[in-house]
C-alpha cells in the first residue's frame, strides 16, 4: 500500500527554522519526483506547490515565495524527502503535504502543521 508520512512540523518564531521529512513506502521511490505543497488557514492548497525534487535529485523547483529560504533534498536509501525551512515568516503558516504523481493520479500524505508566530 502506498504511503507518505510527513513529520517535523511545529510552532516556531518568525526567523526560525524547521526541517520537514516525508517518508515514503509502497512504491518505487527512486522513480518518482516528490513535491511539497501547503494549505494556509482558510485558503485552498497551493496548486503549484512549494518545492519539488526530481527522481534522481537533478532538478529542483521552488516557489518564488520560498526561494533562498527553503531547501529540498532526498535520500533515496531512506525513501525520504526533506524540506529545510529557514527564515520562516508568518505567511509560511500552513499544513504542509508531500505528494507524488503516478499515471496521472496524485497521492498525498496526511500533512504536518507548521505555525510561525510573529
Amino acid at each position: 500500500e502506498m504511503q507518505l508520512v510527513e513529520s517535523g512540523g511545529g510552532l516556531v518564531q518568525a526567523g526560525g527554522s524547521l526541517r520537514l521529512s516525508c517518508v515514503a513506502s509502497g512504491f518505487t521511490f527512486d522513480d518518482h519526483a516528490i513535491g511539497w505543497f501547503r494549505q494556509a488557514p482558510g485558503k485552498e492548497r497551493e496548486v503549484d506547490g512549494v518545492s519539488c525534487i526530481s527522481s534522481r535529485d537533478v532538478v529542483t523547483y521552488y516557489a518564488d515565495s520560498v526561494k533562498g529560504r527553503f531547501t529540498i533534498s532526498r535520500d533515496n536509501a531512506k525513501n525520504t524527502v526533506y524540506l529545510q525551512m529557514n527564515s520562516l515568516k508568518s505567511e509560511d503558516t500552513a499544513v504542509y503535504y508531500c505528494s507524488y504523481r503516478n499515471y496521472g493520479v496524485r497521492y498525498w500524505g496526511q500533512g504536518t502543521q507548521v505555525t510561525v508566530s510573529s
